[in-house]
């Protein structure tokens, strides 16, 4: 595995991670810095992507692995690290009972910095609109993966993961999630980490990690 970045500052920082599953060793003293930007996380089927972004949310945990957000230990200040990274699994049905309207009024209570009127806008660029009264369970695939994505732009985290975006999305949808990665291109004190087979169309990016 390989990791390119730009020089400049850090804002997630990966050191020694080391995570065995069964007999397959993915990752062996790995060690990564995150700057602002988009970073993009590439690889096959089964090559980590998905693996590296919960270990980064702090969500799974390693063999071995020192996290820091902003200074922020997640060994020693876990709380406060969890707050200033945004992760959502889009192929989790835990929150399926709840409408979007909760799931997001439960991402504004987590993270100080959310945007609501970043969300209002995304709720009708993203025709969401008809959505969100609903239980989660009742909506499609691309549905729920754009209330996900709703809550990730909005939610004004320092480092936000996001795990295949595009995926189940229509073309409209696409186009939108692609200009909201260009303009976070270009921020100076926030990431964006995407996880994909590969890296997002015309976007440029601060860093990419070759899995």
């Amino acid at each position: 595995m390989e990791a390119d970045r730009a020089s400049g500052a850090t804002l997630l920082q990966i050191d020694g991670l080391r995570l065995r599953f069964s007999q397959q060793v993915l990752f062996a003293d790995f060690s990564v810095c995150i700057p602002p930007g988009v970073t993009s996380v590439q690889g096959g089927e089964g090559s980590g992507k998905t693996t590296l972004l919960r270990l980064m949310a702090g969500e799974l945990a390693a063999d071995a692995v020192r996290l820091r957000v902003n200074g922020t230990s997640l060994a020693d200040q876990p709380q406060s690290y969890r707050s200033q990274v945004f992760w959502a699994d889009p192929r989790s049905d835990a929150l399926d009972a709840l409408t979007p309207v909760a799931y997001w009024a439960a991402v504004q209570q987590r993270y100080p910095a959310f945007d609501a009127q970043l969300l209002a806008d995304l709720v009708d660029g993203l025709s969401l609109a008809q959505h969100q009264d609903k239980a989660l369970y009742m909506l499609s695939t691309g549905s729920k993966r754009k209330v996900w994505l709703a809550a990730a732009f909005a939610s004004g985290a320092a480092v936000t993961l996001l795990d295949e975006p595009f995926a189940a999305l229509d073309k409209a949808s696409i186009n939108l999630v692609l200009e909201l990665l260009h303009d976070a291109s270009t921020h100076a004190t926030r990431a964006w980490v995407v996880a994909d087979y590969e890296a997002p169309r015309g976007v440029r990016l601060a860093s990419t990690i070759s899995l």
